[in-house]
Parts: structure tokens; C-alpha cells; sequence
């Protein structure tokens, strides 16, 4: 099938799709790539799960039928898999290197995106456990602050990890496009004040043009990025990489399709109490997420599409998504999301889903 793409820049095309996945991150670094270059990052495919969930051979079908789809769009992270281990960590750039090895596209042919680990108290493992996101951290981590995320909605100001002037990091970025190793740069998991005061000190840099997107959640259970991000993203020309499409799987309704919790090889079951980033956010047990589910599947089966397309359809028709990162573990998850590009949701499959929303508002901010 023909894949939409959306021009990021002059000189970056990327599909509307890109397999990939979100880490608590907030740097992002973009870049065309063809060589088995794993610290240069530019539908996009996540590769959250390879390595983990999905092994070598499981992973490298999943991203050749990707490609052969239609999408050039693939994000990654220096911790992934999930969830992160000492001993697994960097197996998911891993494989997408030795996928690309193999493949041989042409060199302009994939976009690669990837993120540099911030401080989080954990992952000691990670350069001892980054403090802070400093010039050295993003540096070592291209070559080998705290924010509300994951479910927090307020700012804190007691979580506040060691501050790092922005003008550094932004240092280490531009030395990092002037060495040839990243093409652009993104945020990820970032706050409508981080994005502007970036763009300010980007002016004075001369590397305004070079931060293209910024990688938050986005989807039917959590559409906070309407508040206050999707403003400053209209106004600075700054295009959304809206992760989590289906909610960890979630909106896809398997997880409430019966009494038992759902299949036991699900994400949430898989590796239940040991992943604390998804379960805090989306809690199985939330009553007004599972009441807001199972209205949005009988949408989906009122109008004949499967809750999966609806959820990934209605992310992509929102004005300031460039491309949703979506993740799949199986030939038949990316087939049925590769779908959702070609679906169109009417007014009326729209005024559904806004009804649902405005009686359960955000159960997974």
C-alpha cells in the first residue's frame, strides 16, 4: 500500500507511521542514516519491545515488513528495551543496526530517531546513572531534568534533578550536527515551557531550524498535548511524534474483552510489576479508563473498524501529527495499524469519540 509521509523539513521526508516507542527521555536526535551507525538517530516504527518481548528474528521481520509498507520512519533509545535492564540495555539499536546492515536501503531512504537517557534515579547502569542531562551525558551517549511524564500531571518542584543550562545542551547538539553524526534535533516528554525556552536559546545558537519535533503521548485516553503544547507547537511550526497511539495496547480492548485481564503474552501482563513507567500511567484497574475503552470499542464496531485502526485513525488526523510512533510484536499488529492510514473517521465517528471524551477526560494523562 502507498504510505503518506509528511515533510518534517526541506530535506526530511518521514513516514505517517514510525514504528518506534517513548522513553523518559528529553532529548531526541534525528538523522538520515544507512550505515550500521547507531548513534545517529533522525507512520514511525518503534523498536521498544525488540529485544525483550519481540527476539533478533521476530524483530527483523517486523522491520522488513515495515519498510517494504511503506514506512522509513524508525525510533529507538539508548535504553531500550523495555522493560530496561542492565542486561539488555542498547539490544533494541542493536538490532535496528543490524537490520539496516542487512537491508541495504539507500542511504536516503530511512530516517532514524533516537534518545539520549536524562536523569531518572534509576539505570545505573546508563554512564552510572546520568544526574543530569549535560554536554558530557548527551555526548557519550551519541557516541557509544525532571518534567511531569508518565502519568504525573503537576509539576513538582522537590523532583527537580540537577539543573543543566540549556545553552549546553544545545552546545553539544550543534557540535554533534557540525561532526556530520545527528541531522536534527527533538524533545521528548517535554513541557510547553521547556519547548519555547529551547526555541528562545535555539535563536541565539543559530539551530532554530534544527529542532523539528517534539515526541509526547498522544492518544484517546490522553490528549493533554491540546492544553497547552499544541499552541506553542502551532505557532513555532513545531510537528508532533505522538507516541502510544493505542495506549500500550490498551485501546485495542484485549485487556477488557473478558473476565481473565486478557491474553497472558499482553505488554501489561508480560511484565506486570516491572514496568513502572506504564503501569502508573495506565493502570488496568482505573474504572473511568475502562469505562472510557469500552465505549471507544463500541464505536469502533458500531462504523465496522477495529478498535486498533479507530485509535491509530484519530491520532493521525490531528493537525500537528507528523507521524504516530506505534509499536507491534507480531505481522498481524502492523498490518492492522498500516491500515489506519488509509481510514478517514467521518464527523459523526469524531462527535463519538468527543462525547466519550468529555464524559471521561484524559483517564491516562
Amino acid at each position: 500500500m502507498s504510505m503518506p509521509t509528511f515533510h518534517l523539513a526541506p530535506d526530511l521526508a518521514v513516514s505517517r507511521l514510525c514504528f518506534g516507542q517513548p522513553a523518559p527521555q528529553t532529548t531526541l536526535l534525528l538523522s538520515l542514516s544507512r550505515g550500521f551507525l547507531l548513534t545517529q538517530r533522525p507512520c514511525v516504527e518503534g523498536t521498544m519491545t525488540m529485544g525483550e518481548q519481540s527476539r533478533l528474528p521476530e524483530s527483523l521481520r517486523l522491520l522488513d515488513a515495515a519498510f517494504d509498507a511503506g514506512v522509513n520512519f524508525f525510533d529507538s533509545a539508548e535504553m531500550y528495551p523495555v522493560p530496561q535492564r542492565s542486561e539488555t540495555h542498547g539490544r533494541s539499536e542493536e538490532i535496528l543496526g543490524r537490520w539496516l546492515r542487512a537491508r541495504w536501503a539507500p542511504r536516503d531512504s530511512v530516517v532514524l530517531a533516537t534518545k539520549v537517557a536524562g536523569p531518572s534515579g534509576e539505570m545505573t547502569w546508563i554512564r552510572g546513572g546520568p544526574a543530569s542531562l549535560d554536554s558530557r551525558n548527551i555526548a557519550e551517549a551519541i557516541d557509544g531534568s525532571y518534567v511531569p511524564m508518565f502519568g504525573e500531571t503537576e509539576y513538582d518542584p522537590s523532583h527537580q534533578y540537577m539543573s543543566v543550562p540549556m545553552e549546553e545542551q544545545l552546545l553539544a547538539l550543534g557540535r554533534a550536527i557540525d561532526a556530520g553524526k545527528i541531522r536534527y534535533i527533538g524533545l521528548s516528554n517535554e513541557t510547553p515551557y521547556g519547548l519555547m525556552k529551547f526555541l528562545q536559546l535555539s535563536r541565539d545558537s543559530q539551530l532554530h531550524s534544527k529542532i523539528l519535533t517534539v515526541q509526547n503521548s498522544y492518544n484517546l485516553l490522553c490528549r493533554n498535548f491540546d492544553a497547552g503544547l499544541a499552541e506553542c507547537c502551532h505557532h513555532e511550526r513545531i510537528s508532533l511524534l505522538a507516541y502510544s497511539p493505542m495506549a500500550m495496547g490498551i485501546l485495542s480492548g484485549k485487556y477488557y474483552s473478558s473476565d481473565d485481564g486478557g491474553p497472558p503474552d499482553a505488554r501489561m501482563n508480560l511484565f506486570k510489576g516491572r514496568y513502572s513507567e506504564g503501569e502508573s500511567r495506565y493502570n488496568l484497574q482505573n474504572p473511568k479508563m475502562k469505562a472510557a475503552v469500552k465505549e471507544y470499542v463500541k464505536i469502533s464496531a458500531k462504523h465496522g473498524i477495529s478498535p486498533a485502526i479507530l485509535a491509530v485513525a484519530f491520532v493521525l488526523r490531528h493537525p500537528l501529527v507528523s507521524s504516530a510512533v506505534f509499536g507491534a510484536t507480531e505481522i498481524s499488529q502492523l498490518t492492522e495499524v498500516l491500515q489506519a492510514t488509509r481510514i478517514h473517521l467521518s464527523e459523526e465517528i469524531v462527535a463519538e469519540i468527543n462525547e466519550v471524551h468529555a464524559r471521561y477526560p484524559n483517564p491516562c494523562p
